[in-house]
């Protein structure tokens, strides 16, 4: 993981006006991956838009923590499923 692809996690939190209790509730159900340097809190920029759907289910849309991690278990199994699908109809395209 390179540095610069880093966020600061407290520049964030005040950013979107949410608690770092909040992300750090993430991190422990395995939602997502925080980096600590030197004293201070990073997630990587991979993460970010995740993250950030993650803010809009609890703040915006009141989700709690074991409905986010329901729904983004369930995100993740049909992105599976869609790429499975795309990969067979793309075999099946040789055989037409």
């Amino acid at each position: 993981m390179q540095i610069e692809s880093l966020i600061a996690l407290d520049e964030f939190c005040a950013k979107h006006e949410i608690e770092i209790s909040f992300v750090d509730s993430l991190q422990q159900n395995g939602l997502i991956e925080i980096t600590m340097i030197e004293n201070a809190w990073f997630i990587d920029s991979k993460q970010l838009l995740q993250l950030e759907k993650f803010v809009r289910f609890y703040y915006e849309l009141d989700i709690n923590l074991e409905g986010i991690e329901t729904i983004s278990h369930l995100l993740e199994r049909v992105n599976a499923l869609q790429d499975e699908l795309t990969m067979l109809k793309n075999r099946l395209g040789i055989y037409e």
